[in-house]
């Protein structure tokens, strides 16, 4: 047996012998006699060990030449370009092709990419050959062989249009249809090459799950014509990941437009009174709190701002801190809130308190009947159970809890009613009279509104803005003097 059969013999690849053998006389050729037969079988071998990488997550920039198997996800147009100095033009398509392990742009060029553009189906298996680089959308794998293999398999299906779900490392040419769930505003930062670019991000849903897209320079501007509750369609995007988690971007090509469509989201919450300390969760709840915005300096010289608000959930509440832009939400006592990655640290009095900074997201999920505390038209609402503090307390912004907690505050207002007029409770003639409504002022006096009429209340309790409780007692020129409150 030769030399060259020896270290055929010792190399594990899947190369028949008769190529392996025309690549080691062409090796030595190239060399011009300063490597004999061995030597040359010995470069071919470690350069076929080179190749062989086991899955497309395997794949960096800087390898040499690397070979895999792959499926065909989609197929783009043939591009076609003017070569400096040469009469001929050039012609480039890509293609887009995954195994279970992800996904990686595939560059073909010249009469390949023309062949390949008439002869390539979504759902064909190839054998890759080619060296992988650093794309415009991030990493390319430039072809240098390719070949389908109508027998081999590749478990990964194919989709013309992505869910949330479907969404894995090096998508691209990605369009997916999603409601918008909070909106940032748009950031400059400076290039090496002193250039300014531009960033903006918002968060997007389906029934599937969520993402955080992240727009570039001209399509980054995109978020100031954009709000929550709008569906769009994100067109030809590409998918990276930051900090372990998976974000959907979308550069010059790609687009984002608002289309006319019923996309739904339903967050996966965790209760309240199931949070740990340095959780990261999604929560949602009833706002009975909220506070005002407060400004302040970092150590840097730049200003931050914060505003807290407090949710309730049926197993119990927590405060939020809302960090940056997000301070400037727009959430109202009573209005169901969802809080998507928020993290969870020791809050004040040893509380646990959610922060919801860069990273997560702010969604109003139903807003409070009427827009604000005592209006007539919330008052309607209300009564008809769509709205009020009492319709979070199940989580699901609806009907009352079958043991008859949190009912809705029509109710409570019909049961204040009946008790006051079982105590002769005309408030004009000064008896004892009961009365159920949200806290809308938590100073002295005490105001509580219950949709259609508010009421002072003098007490010693100490309540606060959104809580809805009844008091009872002595009704003294309009405002009740309350001996309980419960």
């Amino acid at each position: 047996m030769g030399a060259i059969e020896d270290v055929y013999d010792d190399l594990d690849a899947d190369v028949p012998f008769e190529e392996f053998e025309a690549a080691v006389e062409q090796k030595v050729e190239d060399m011009g006699g300063l490597a004999d037969e061995e030597t040359a079988a010995m470069l071919i071998a470690h350069e076929l060990r080179d190749e062989e990488v086991n899955s497309v997550a395997d794949i960096e920039p800087g390898m040499d030449d690397v070979k895999f198997l792959a499926k065909v996800m989609a197929v783009g147009e043939v591009r076609t370009f003017e070569r400096d100095g040469e009469d001929e033009d050039g012609h480039v398509l890509n293609v887009e092709v995954a195994d279970e392990s992800g996904r990686v742009t595939i560059s073909l060029w010249d009469q390949v990419a023309v062949d390949a553009k008439e002869n390539l189906q979504t759902g064909d298996v190839l054998r890759i050959m080619g060296r992988p680089k650093e794309g415009y959308s991030g990493l390319e794998v430039a072809v240098d062989k390719v070949e389908p293999d109508p027998d081999a398999e590749v478990d990964v299906e194919a989709v013309e249009e992505y869910r949330v779900e479907d969404l894995t490392m090096g998508a691209s040419d990605v369009d997916l249809l999603g409601v918008i769930l909070d909106v940032d505003t748009v950031r400059t930062f400076d290039r090496d090459d002193g250039s300014e670019g531009k960033v903006s991000n918002l968060t997007v849903g389906d029934e599937t799950g969520r993402v955080r897209v992240t727009m570039w320079d001209d399509t980054a501007d995109r978020v100031e014509e954009l709000e929550a509750d709008q569906t769009v369609e994100i067109v030809d995007g590409y998918v990276r990941e930051r900090d372990g988690d998976l974000e959907l971007h979308v550069g010059s090509r790609g687009a984002i437009e608002e289309v006319d469509a019923d996309v739904e989201y339903v967050p996966e919450t965790t209760d309240i009174a199931d949070l740990e300390l340095e959780d990261v969760a999604d929560i949602a709840g009833g706002v009975i709190e909220t506070s005002e915005k407060r400004t302040f300096d970092r150590d840097d010289g730049s200003q931050g701002q914060v505003r807290n608000v407090r949710i309730k959930d049926e197993s119990g509440e927590i405060r939020v801190a809302l960090w940056g832009d997000k301070a400037d939400r727009d959430i109202d006592l009573a209005d169901r809130v969802a809080f998507t990655d928020v993290e969870i640290q020791d809050g004040w009095q040893d509380d646990l308190e959610a922060s919801a900074g860069w990273r997560s997201s702010v969604s109003v999920l139903e807003r409070a009947s009427g827009g604000g505390a005592g209006s007539a038209a919330g008052a309607a609402d209300r009564d008809a159970g769509q709205g009020g503090l009492d319709s979070f307390d199940g989580g699901s912004g609806g009907s009352a809890d079958s043991d008859g907690a949190g009912g809705s505050a029509a109710a409570a207002t019909a049961d204040g009613a009946a008790a006051s007029d079982a105590d002769g409770g005309d408030p004009d003639e000064g008896g004892v009279v009961e009365f159920t409504g949200t806290v809308v002022q938590a100073g002295d006096p005490v105001v509580l509104d219950d949709g259609t009429q508010t009421r002072s209340v003098e007490t010693s309790a100490k309540l606060r803005l959104g809580e809805e409780v009844t008091v009872r007692g002595v009704d003294r020129d309009g405002t009740i003097d309350a001996d309980d409150v419960f």
